[in-house]
């Protein structure tokens, strides 16, 4: 579901059982190093307001930051809070799951209005 969209980045926010945002560019480039420099100073801005945003507003055990791109060949960005009751914990969201998640989290439209102020 998309959220966001300015000139050089969209983000969207991926359906899980924890928050999860993906930042992407709007050029359908392959690697981070041939974005330009607006690029990616965009998509830096972004990840430091939602990284902080996470952590104040759900208050996770960590934050998980990747770039992959293997399925998806294009520049993006995910950007996870994680808990230690979330279905997958320790494991990457990619793992295997660990248990039925019993993360109790607030709802994500007040987190997400925050995020807007700053972007």
């Amino acid at each position: 579901m998309s959220l966001y969209s300015s000139p050089l980045i969209y983000i969207e926010r991926h359906e899980s059982e924890i928050p999860w945002l993906k930042i992407f560019t709007h050029r359908n480039i392959k690697e981070f190093s041939t974005c330009n420099a607006e690029e990616k100073q965009a998509i830096w801005n972004a990840l430091d307001i939602i990284e902080c945003e996470m952590i104040r507003y759900y208050q996770p055990e960590k934050i998980n930051i990747a770039s992959f791109g293997n399925m998806l060949p294009r520049v993006h960005w995910h950007i996870m809070a994680r808990f230690l009751d979330d279905g997958f914990f320790p494991e990457p969201m990619w793992g295997m799951r660990q248990r039925e998640a019993k993360a109790s989290l607030p709802p994500f439209e007040p987190f997400w209005q925050k995020v807007q102020e700053h972007l």
